[in-house]
């Protein structure tokens, strides 16, 4: 069994910069969880007798744990299957607990976890810290340790604590103190808030080193919509704000832009690769919201991509951070492992939001990338590598419009 209090605060040394970590004490979540939720794609729809293949019931995250198995997803390093708002009874028990709308769910949240365990996935649940679920079900307010008591009985593996109904100043303490019940039960779950978010939309200035302390990741911004321009509005913010917000993200805990939209109804797939590649640059929690039984391969492609996923899962947990806009194109770049020395690898993004395709040609010192053994070059959603580059050895990609290319260059320590 995880012993909760577990972890020492991280040290890293980069080209003479500290990155200063501060670790929630569960021991969960080093790299960015990767996984489903069901809310964007599913919303609350649970009326079942009009859309039973649709609807928060049981059967629809039975079905999507069977996708992540049989089409490459948990090898690909998905293992988290969320539930969101709507799957609980409008009522509490008499003694105050909490229970599934068994019309729905019908043999239990229990169950469910069970479910996922036998084929190595995890169960994620939610909830509220106020008096109602933003859908008006029953909040925690009140019953915040029996609620963590009982998401630990039933074997629950993330709780997201969503802030509807209630007031934001009460957060600094409330989410506190919900996570300390949680490692009270023993049981290792993640801890996701919406802390920041309801905080910063009531012109409060988040504590983010509190946050950072108490959570495992959390929502800074606005709903995502299933749309390019949300995406955009997300990555302005994050790029408008990274030097406040990177401080905080590392090995156990990150900020969450929110879910992945690729394979749903708006985004082509170079709008795909550009989101994926922003929330890897970041890095920011995986967490698709889309229906997996009928997504076309080309996005399957796009979120099982082994060379991204494996920048936004760097060991390291060091931020990415803009460092070029101009003209709707933009430049974004994340140290990563390995390290030798004082030289370091990096993850390099060329975003491009106009329409009209680009031509770039840089050599790696124009980024501060100087070893002067060179680095192996690859470039992620695709085949291609670069072989060895030196710092003054020129590169040629084309970034299509309103797409993105993101390459990794590793020292070549061979």
């Amino acid at each position: 069994m995880l012993i909760i209090k577990l972890k020492l605060c991280f040290f890293y040394f980069v080209l003479i910069k500290q990155f200063y970590v501060l670790c929630l004490n569960n021991g969960l979540a080093l790299t960015p969880p990767m996984g489903w939720l069901a809310w964007e794609r599913f919303q609350c729809n649970i009326r079942c007798d009009i859309s039973p293949e649709n609807c928060i019931r049981e059967e629809l995250f039975m079905e999507m744990a069977n996708r992540f198995v049989e089409d490459g997803f948990r090898d690909a390093g998905y293992t988290y299957i969320n539930i969101d708002d709507c799957w609980m009874n409008p009522h509490r028990s008499k003694d105050g607990n909490l229970y599934p709308d068994y019309s729905r769910f019908r043999r239990g949240i229990k169950f469910l976890a069970d479910y996922m365990h036998s084929r190595n996935l995890k169960l994620g649940i939610y909830q509220t810290f106020g008096l109602k679920t933003c859908m008006g079900f029953p909040g925690i307010i009140g019953h915040m340790k029996q609620d963590a008591s009982m998401f630990a009985s039933w074997d629950v593996d993330m709780v997201k604590l969503d802030g509807c109904f209630t007031h934001p100043s009460k957060m600094d303490e409330g989410y506190i103190e919900f996570g300390k019940f949680l490692n009270q039960t023993a049981r290792p779950m993640i801890y996701s808030c919406s802390w920041p978010y309801y905080q910063l939309m009531s012109n409060m200035e988040p504590m983010y080193e509190s946050i950072a302390q108490h959570c495992n990741l959390w929502r800074n911004y606005h709903d995502i919509k299933d749309s390019w321009q949300s995406i955009e509005m997300i990555i302005d913010f994050f790029g408008d704000n990274q030097e406040v917000l990177s401080k905080h993200t590392g090995p156990g805990h990150w900020n969450d832009p929110d879910m992945l939209l690729i394979g749903n109804f708006h985004l082509t797939p170079g709008q795909s690769r550009a989101q994926m590649a922003i929330w890897c640059i970041i890095p920011a929690p995986l967490l698709m919201s889309n229906d997996l039984r009928d997504i076309k391969p080309i996005f399957r492609d796009i979120l099982i991509d082994k060379r991204a996923i494996a920048i936004n899962q760097d060991h390291l947990g060091l931020p990415g951070k803009r460092i070029y806009k101009k003209n709707s194109f933009e430049v974004w770049k994340r140290p990563i492992a390995p390290i030798s020395g004082n030289e370091t690898s990096y993850a390099l993004l060329f975003l491009n939001r106009q329409p009209k395709k680009r031509y770039v040609s840089f050599s790696p010192i124009e980024f501060e990338m100087n070893s002067k053994n060179g680095y192996l070059a690859t470039k992620a959603f695709s085949d291609e590598d670069f072989g060895i580059v030196y710092p003054n050895g020129a590169i040629d990609i084309v970034v299509q419009g309103l797409d993105v290319v993101l390459l990794n260059f590793k020292l070549d320590i061979t």
